[in-house]
């Protein structure tokens, strides 16, 4: 038997070394240099098991038969139809011949390019930028803007602070927040779990040692979550158990009470913003008669009055800090806790100085808050688009449900184009969309749907062609990106399952077919595009900072290499020193919190100033129920490595684990470990409880990325999945980000069968692809 050979790779989860044997993956080990690597590295095996990995290239049978026939398409029956396969040589005319069809009889807007890409941390292979580099050499098509995770959070701030750098990483770094805060304020999450993943890879896990660092110094933490274990117990917080979706008010009378004693910045608001009497008329209640007091967030927020205010009076006394993570924007109106933090911080008028102010995001994922790397960051060009049809990431059903209709986007009206075809390579809507039920019922109405995945997803299940890809285990590819400290060689570590091919050689087939071959591989094939980009990475490096890389061979036997980042940053330090000499750009040039632009478009659901508004769904005394949290699990990244051992691990009998508060089981007559029906007027789904007092009375939790698994007669979900319950609503006019975390549910003891989700997904894949 060969020796064990070690293979260096990435992974969303981290640097890691892939050890190989005769061929098989027999372990990984994390890169020495990783202070807190992440144990979902040892789920990656799950990636080669071939029980859900798609072959070969396939067709929905009456689809095919259509196509072959020159009859019209019907897509009634996706999702229940089985498929027939097709050679790679086939499966290419079809698909090329589709995109033809479309756009030369509707026009390049009618085809959906779909996903942002987390089926691999690859910058080469990066599934959705090859798909649109390729479509945008035939004319183009409808794309979307910015994520499910975050929305409404960038939206806010690119009016308000000139950009979205405080939520996307270029905040003040963590160590800054470390040796300077004397009072941190955590609204939402600050969590290992979440930061264990990087969109583009990462090389050291640094937040658990901020946080060491915190706990140590006897910095005053106050976590302010309905669930108490978003942050590590260890740091010693002060945990407020607060209501869902009600942060802001919270944010809004701590600025009132810091007013009323007299202790707000009125020098800071005067020099470095605009709008704040827009803003401060609202907090003393001249605008609508409510005087946002302690007293009055008490109500809302179910937290103490008189907590508040001393926390108020404490705030601008020393130097605090304000952290709110990306989940608190996930929510109806999820603009206003973004906006809201900022006119709190702009009152206590600490920002831009070392560990204060604001910051968004940190904990969400494993760069944010991390030392901020300068040089560029390794990307395929995906070239000038040429048509401008695009959606707001989380409109998707509304895009296919409404062609025609119109939808506001920052304050713009424009409209949905009508799609013809859609295009999802690399992603899995049937795992981050809302009212999955709503989004089967959009998906019927295209002619023709292409799923380019490794996996058989629920999206795949659902398509007219699928095109199998191979993981990142099966090809090279390089990992880095804008909060990754190290670019990482991914080297080829296993041969391809069946007949997947890796995404550039399918995009290539694509391309020689629509006759943009060329212009397409620029002459280059995978490797000559790693170094290509590798190469651009090391110059940059070398002639903007003087730090100097290897060079390509160099780096590719190596495994992985620094670039250049700045630690001990201070967000907005430029601007407090000369706010005319390094102003905003934003409409007045300062920190916006009251909008000239939002007071002409007369948003009911987004007002010119930080404001509370109501959900439509909360714990508000007026709906029976339970509020549903649907967070990131600890042992998988979304709906990846679904089967892998750590995602498994965090399951009971096979389904995911609803937790909820021990007084709530006890009313409900429902004992740990049991199997329950969640349910609201949306969909239903099973889950096995799990009873904690880390949870808040009144709240429940369901971790997102369950494969979504039907019962035979469609009407419950079997795996507990929480999106057949979330409400499919934009956060508002102004943002139209998803707005998961606003969803009332039942919860029931459930007494009937309850098939294994994992036995009936797999037996119904069987029957999906059976020939003959």
């Amino acid at each position: 038997m060969s020796d064990v050979k070690a293979v260096q790779h990435a992974s969303h989860w981290g640097a890691y070394r892939v050890l190989v044997q005769d061929g098989r993956i027999v372990g990984t080990e994390p890169i020495p240099e990783d202070p807190a690597p992440s144990p979902i590295i040892g789920s990656i095996t799950d990636w080669v098991d071939p029980a859900r990995r798609i072959a070969q290239p396939m067709a929905r049978e009456s689809w095919l038969e259509a196509k072959r026939a020159g009859r019209p398409t019907d897509g009634s029956g996706r999702g229940q139809e089985r498929f027939v396969p097709l050679s790679w040589e086939e499966a290419f005319r079809l698909v090329a011949s589709e995109i033809d069809r479309v756009r030369q009889d509707h026009g390049n807007d009618a085809i959906f390019a779909g996903s942002y890409g987390w089926t691999s941390c690859g910058r080469f292979h990066h599934a959705p930028s090859q798909l649109k580099r390729m479509l945008n050499l035939v004319g183009g098509y409808t794309g979307h803007v910015d994520t499910y995770s975050i929305a409404a959070g960038p939206a806010i701030l690119r009016h308000t602070l000139g950009s979205d750098e405080a939520c996307v990483g270029k905040a003040s770094t963590f160590d800054a927040i470390a040796e300077h805060t004397q009072t941190l304020l955590v609204f939402g999450a600050l969590a290992p779990r979440t930061a264990q993943n990087e969109a583009g890879g990462i090389g050291a896990h640094t937040l658990e040692e901020n946080l060491k660092r915190i706990a140590e110094r006897g910095v005053r933490v106050v976590h302010i979550s309905p669930v108490k274990d978003d942050l590590p117990e260890w740091v010693g917080a002060e945990w407020w158990p607060i209501r869902p979706n009600s942060d802001t008010a919270l944010m809004l009378a701590l600025a009132q009470e810091i007013r009323r004693a007299g202790n707000h910045d009125l020098t800071f608001l005067e020099r470095y913003t605009s709008g704040a009497d827009l803003f401060l008329d609202y907090l003393a209640g001249h605008s609508d008669g409510v005087e946002k007091t302690a007293e009055w967030a008490a109500t809302l927020t179910g937290l103490d009055a008189q907590a508040i205010r001393d926390l108020a009076a404490q705030l601008p006394a020393t130097r605090s800090m304000i952290t709110v993570s990306w989940s608190l924007q996930r929510a109806q109106h999820g603009e206003q806790p973004y906006w809201a933090a900022l006119g709190l911080a702009s009152v206590i008028g600490q920002i831009g100085l070392p560990g204060g102010g604001v910051g968004y995001g940190y904990g969400s994922l494993g760069g944010m808050g991390a030392a901020i790397p300068l040089s560029r960051s390794p990307s395929l060009p995906q070239l000038t688009k040429p048509n401008r049809a695009f959606i707001p990431v989380a409109r998707i059903t509304d895009l296919l449900l409404n062609p025609g209709g119109a939808f506001d986007y920052e304050g713009k009206t424009y409209r949905y184009p009508e799609t013809r075809m859609v295009y999802w390579a690399g992603g899995n809507p049937y795992h981050h969309h809302q009212d999955l039920n709503r989004l089967e019922r959009a998906w019927a109405r295209p002619e023709t749907i292409v799923v380019q995945d490794p996996c058989w997803t629920a999206a795949a299940l659902r398509a007219d062609i699928v095109l199998p890809a191979t993981t990142s285990l099966e090809r090279n590819d390089i990992a880095g990106n804008r909060r990754c400290d190290l670019i990482i060689a991914m080297q080829k570590a296993v041969e391809p399952l069946g007949e997947a091919r890796n995404d550039f050689d399918i995009f290539c087939g694509l391309a020689k077919e629509l006759g943009v071959l060329e212009d397409f591989t620029e002459g280059r094939d995978e490797m000559g595009w790693l170094r290509h980009m590798y190469e651009k990475v090391r110059h940059n490096s070398q002639e903007r900072f003087g730090h100097a890389m290897p060079d390509f061979d160099g780096f590719w036997e190596a495994g992985y290499v620094p670039v250049p980042t700045k630690e001990n940053h201070t967000y907005l330090e430029a601007f407090r020193a000369d706010p005319d000499a390094s102003p905003l750009t934003t409409e007045s040039g300062r920190i916006v919190l009251g909008s000239q632009l939002l007071a002409e478009r007369c948003y009911e659901d987004c007002l010119a100033h930080p404001a509370w508004l109501p959900p439509q769904e909360w714990l508000d005394g007026k709906r029976a129920g339970f509020h549903l949290l649907s967070n990131q699990p600890t042992g998988r990244l979304h709906s990846q490595l679904h089967q892998g051992p750590t995602s498994l691990a965090e399951k009971r009998n096979g389904r995911e684990q609803l937790r909820l508060n021990p007084a709530d089981a006890e009313k409900l007559a429902i004992a740990d470990g049991a199997t329950v029906r969640v349910w609201n007027e949306r969909g239903s789904c099973l889950a096995t409880a799990s009873l904690t007092d880390a949870v808040t009375p009144g709240v429940v939790v369901l971790p997102t990325g369950s494969w979504l698994t039907y019962s035979q007669d469609g009407r419950l979900e079997l795996s507990g999945n929480p999106n057949v319950l979330t409400p499919d609503v934009p956060t508002s006019s102004f943002g139209q980000g998803c707005a998961a975390h606003t969803c009332m549910v039942q919860i029931e003891a459930y007494d009937g069968p309850a098939p294994d989700p994992t036995d009936y997904y797999d037996r119904s894949l069987r029957q999906a692809v059976a020939q003959g």
